[in-house]
């Protein structure tokens, strides 16, 4: 006896379809658990866990100040500062918005340190060459720091 190959009986039946079935129900339930997993392990509270930077914090000498005694926005205005001096203006205001984005608690104190970034500008560059790597970083406060620091 022989068996028919009729085509339009065989459509949709074998390993392909087999696959494609699997994969409709498997695929939906690996990206669920996958973004559930990746949402657990951000950290929401916005303190470092990092334990190396705990490890780090502790170890400074007793002479001198604590980066963790500080409030954030004097180490950041400290660090961007000597990035400005080291690099130049655009990349410390680069970096000032990278933090703001990443720690939306330090958008109050953006202003006062993008002003704080232009009045060093200017005694660094020059007014104006200060003024050309002005951005809208926390709106005109670098433009303002320039004009403060001219003026």
């Amino acid at each position: 006896m022989k068996h028919s190959t009729n085509q339009q009986t065989r459509r949709g039946r074998g390993p392909a379809r087999r696959i494609g079935r699997t994969l409709a129900f498997v695929l939906p339930v690996v990206l669920v658990l996958s973004g559930t997993l990746a949402v657990t392990r951000v950290n929401w509270s916005g303190s470092p866990s990092d334990p190396v930077l705990t490890a780090a914090d502790t170890s400074t000498s007793a002479g001198t100040p604590r980066a963790a005694e500080r409030a954030p926005q004097d180490v950041l205005r400290d660090r961007l500062l000597t990035e400005l001096q080291e690099e130049n203006p655009g990349v410390a205001l680069t970096h000032l918005q990278q933090a703001v984005n990443g720690r939306p608690s330090l958008a109050k104190h953006c202003a006062s340190i993008a002003r704080a970034l232009g009045q060093a500008a200017v005694r660094v560059y020059g007014p104006t060459r200060a003024q050309s790597y002005a951005r809208p970083v926390c709106d005109t406060a670098f433009a303002t720091g320039v004009a403060a620091a001219h003026g």
